[in-house]
């Protein structure tokens, strides 16, 4: 019998769950096809049967204790897919940040081609399997150089399989050299300026990378000193005419959110905040989610706090859309440059949508 407390109380409902191939619904009951002798998951692919032809069963093994065989093409002998793909996701994360991460293998434990694989991955974190590898290795390299490892150790440890691969990609990681990482910034470039914009002053800066802070607040002075806490030993100059554009891209982002992704950035975090950074891109001008629903679509559902601890390390103001995220209630908190200003960021981007 089908229990109330799996949300299936009415053969109707069943019907209309098979119908619709409702994913929600798998796991909560399984239907059976008298004609093929299959049972399957409620969101089956396979063609409709018969009306008539519908049995269904509480559970998986009522069906096959009523004669029935699984069906190869959705597998409801396995857990359903959701959790399947969580299950692989976790594990390749897993290997990934171990550093012993094989795409062949990964993908022939899982029954998929290696492209099907690569796409699950990304629709599952909302980020490629390169830019997990590649968070990963920047992380090694980070807490390396902060350390006291050798060079030939973290370039090792973060997978290069030579130094001219290592010193050839790690200032595209950082921002600089490794020796002026461990410097922590000295020697590293970093031009920077300030203007006023409808929420107040804002500081951009920007080494050869890209753009790598957008700081909001209400006095030059305390921005400036913001960027040299986090900063403490680059050089820190003031912006050449040129760097004007950057300025001007800037804050048209402010007052059209819509064109955050036209903008050069150097972006660096872990790889957790980078994958929470590239959900909250994806988030569409105009709407919100929240914290714990972001956390979801990475597969880490009770995450929630860490996703809003990623957002509170953001320091790139509107470029990362930090502010379409909220609480669990849709109620605006916890911005980090004032909740006044991601309303108005929020109502600018709506008003920008209809």
């Amino acid at each position: 019998m089908i229990t109330q407390e799996k949300g299936i109380r009415s053969d109707a409902e069943m019907r209309r769950a098979v119908r619709d191939r409702d994913a929600t619904a798998d796991g909560a009951f399984f239907y059976a096809v008298l004609s093929t002798g299959v049972f399957c998951f409620p969101s089956c692919a396979a063609r409709p049967a018969r009306p008539e032809n519908l049995r269904f069963f509480a559970t998986r093994e009522a069906a096959q204790q009523a004669g029935y065989r699984p069906c190869r093409r959705c597998r409801p002998d396995l857990p359903p897919k959701p959790d399947r793909e969580q299950t692989m996701v976790e594990s390749a994360c897993r290997a990934i940040n171990a550093g012993c991460f094989d795409l062949a293998a990964s993908a022939e434990a899982a029954g998929l081609s290696q492209a099907r694989f690569a796409r699950m991955f990304r629709r599952r974190t909302g980020a490629t399997l390169a830019a997990a590898e590649a968070a990963h290795r920047r992380r090694v390299v980070q807490a390396g150089l902060r350390g006291t490892a050798t060079i030939t150790d973290i370039m090792y440890e973060a997978g290069f399989s030579s130094s001219g691969r290592f010193y050839e990609a790690v200032p595209a990681m950082l921002g600089m050299t490794p020796t002026a990482f461990r410097r922590g910034g000295a020697g590293a470039i970093m031009m920077h300026a300030c203007a006023g914009s409808s929420l107040g002053r804002v500081l951009v800066a920007a080494t050869d990378r890209g753009i790598c802070a957008i700081l909001i607040g209400d006095s030059d002075e305390a921005l400036t000193a913001d960027l040299a806490r986090r900063f403490p030993k680059a050089a820190l100059t003031q912006a050449w005419p040129a760097f004007q554009q950057h300025i001007t891209n800037v804050i048209a982002l402010i007052d059209a959110p819509r064109s955050a992704h036209a903008l050069p950035l150097d972006i660096r975090g872990t790889n957790f905040q980078l994958l929470v950074w590239n959900a909250l891109r994806a988030i569409p001008a105009g709407s919100t989610l929240s914290y714990g629903t972001i956390a979801a679509q990475l597969g880490k559902p009770r995450a929630a706090r860490a996703v809003a601890a990623a957002c509170a390390a953001n320091r790139l103001a509107v470029a990362i859309p930090c502010h379409r995220a909220v609480n669990a209630q849709g109620e605006l908190a916890g911005y980090r440059w004032g909740i006044e200003r991601k309303k108005v960021l929020l109502e600018t981007e709506k008003e920008g949508v209809q």
